[in-house]
């Protein structure tokens, strides 16, 4: 629903509606139709020049000679947009991101940090971590275990083995995305099926086929650079690396049962772990690429030796004092997927301990699931908790909680303490000064209102709040 929203928003011109959609719902802005749209194509189709501009701000894919940016560009009805998609052409897309995972993990790729593997192609150093390419792909992992085994650099020199063609198949295995000049598009194909990713091989086929149909219709409009950005990229990509925080688990608690696997725990890959995490007598062997990278508070307990540290053969030894085990395992899922399960009986012990850790993806997921949570007689604590811990979008979804089931709270005594609080926080009130939690009601109940009766609901509820404010004796 929220997606058809956010389609409408664009091509009706809705920015307040867009705004809401994509910072408090978080909509992803990069969603295709079943045209293979996207929000920005009908934004620039329809002529709606903030709209525009506002998915560019929140990084939607536009980049010049690309399939998506050059059908922006032809399509767009006004030369204003046309001039401003140019403008942020000269902004690549790696540099607007709206992805930490994505953007973290490109990073890893990018530079050299914490990199074990180093492959020559052609005399080109190419750095890569072997836990990530074990993960990703079979051949890799298939091929570290045999042929390259305890090898730290690869020679590739085979006359059809590309430089630009492996980056771009190792990008595809960070990231999940692939851009590629089209004169290396066969080369990249080739390299895909020789390190048998058949989905991958699919997926740049696709793209091939309409991205030259499109350019074919459209006289003078070249494309030079394939981009691929599969549906389910991050599905898949987290699916992947989320082994690898199963395979650092301890086995007494591994709760995988013999069979449900693809393999057996007895030939589990070889995962190269560097630093073991010593949590209530477990150890976890875990990956420095992916703790200190994501990570200040890992990355000074493991390069600066803050807290108590010991070697166990030749892996550190971490001992976390901190966090219990449960919570643990949710941080190591986090730390490798993006991903955890948060239920309400673990959720507040992951946040406190999230925030510690300062990892504040993980907290801006504890806020997410919180959300879900969200029920008359907790949200008032959930609003407090959300400030605490600095989760924005939290605290406006428990305003727009409130909004909605305003009969039902405006009564609480807590409900009136925040009230009064929050009042007070503003030092030598003045008729004009605002209430936050207030204004933030307000907006909610206002804000979206299109029929007649919608508008008698309003003000009923408008009404209720300034009772409140006149029985507090606030101005607000």
């Amino acid at each position: 629903m929220d997606i058809q929203d956010l389609f409408h928003s664009c091509k009706s011109g809705d920015l307040n509606r867009l705004q809401y959609l994509v910072e408090v719902k978080e909509v992803e802005v990069d969603v295709r139709d079943k045209w293979d749209s996207t929000p920005l194509y009908y934004a620039c189709l329809c002529g709606h020049r903030d709209i525009v501009e506002f998915l560019l701000e929140k990084g939607a894919k536009c980049e010049a000679n690309t399939f998506d940016g050059e059908r922006c560009l032809y399509g767009a009805l006004t030369d204003d947009i046309r001039n401003l998609l140019k403008s942020f052409h000269v902004i690549s897309k790696r540099t607007i991101r709206r992805d930490l995972f994505e953007e973290f993990l490109r990073k890893l790729l990018e530079s050299k940090q914490y990199s074990d593997v180093v492959f020559s192609v052609h005399g080109e150093e190419i750095h890569a971590h072997r836990c990530i390419l074990c993960a990703r792909c079979l051949f890799f992992a298939h091929m570290f275990k045999t042929k390259w085994q305890d090898r730290q650099r690869v020679e590739l020199n085979h006359a059809n083995m590309l430089p630009g063609a492996f980056k771009a198949i190792l990008q595809y295995l960070y990231t999940g995305h692939m851009e590629t000049p089209m004169d290396l598009v066969d080369s990249c194909v080739k390299l895909a099926r020789q390190c048998q990713l058949s989905e991958l091989v699919t997926e740049v086929e696709d793209r091939l086929k309409k991205t030259l149909s499109w350019e074919s219709s459209k006289p003078g409009v070249r494309v030079t650079t394939l981009e691929l950005s599969p549906e389910n990229s991050k599905e898949n990509l987290q699916r992947d690396l989320a082994q690898l925080a199963h395979w650092a688990m301890p086995a007494e608690l591994n709760s995988w049962v013999l069979g449900e696997l693809p393999f057996e725990p007895e030939t589990l890959p070889l995962t190269y772990p560097d630093v073991c995490f010593s949590v209530d007598n477990h150890r976890f062997l875990c990956h420095k690429t992916f703790f200190c990278a994501r990570s200040d508070y890992f990355k000074a307990v493991i390069e600066d030796h803050f807290g108590e540290a010991e070697l166990s053969g030749s892996l550190p030894v971490v001992y976390l004092h901190e966090a219990t085990v449960q919570v643990f395992v949710r941080i190591l899922s986090y730390m490798y997927s993006d991903s955890c399960d948060l239920h309400p009986d673990i959720v507040a012990d992951v946040l406190m301990t999230a925030d510690m850790y300062l990892l504040p993806g993980l907290k801006r997921l504890c806020g997410v699931a919180m959300s879900t949570y969200l029920e008359v007689s907790n949200v008032v604590t959930m609003i407090q908790t959300a400030r605490l811990f600095g989760l924005v979008r939290l605290e406006s979804q428990c305003a727009e909680f409130i909004a909605h089931n305003l009969s039902k709270i405006v009564a609480q005594d807590k409900f009136k303490q925040l009230v009064v609080e929050d009042a007070s926080q503003v030092k030598g009130r003045e008729e004009t000064d605002s209430i936050d939690v207030i204004d933030e009601i307000r907006f909610y109940i206002s804000n979206f209102v299109q029929t007649y009766s919608e508008m008698e609901e309003a003000n009923e509820k408008l009404r209720l709040i300034d009772d409140l404010l006149e029985e507090l004796d606030i101005e607000g």
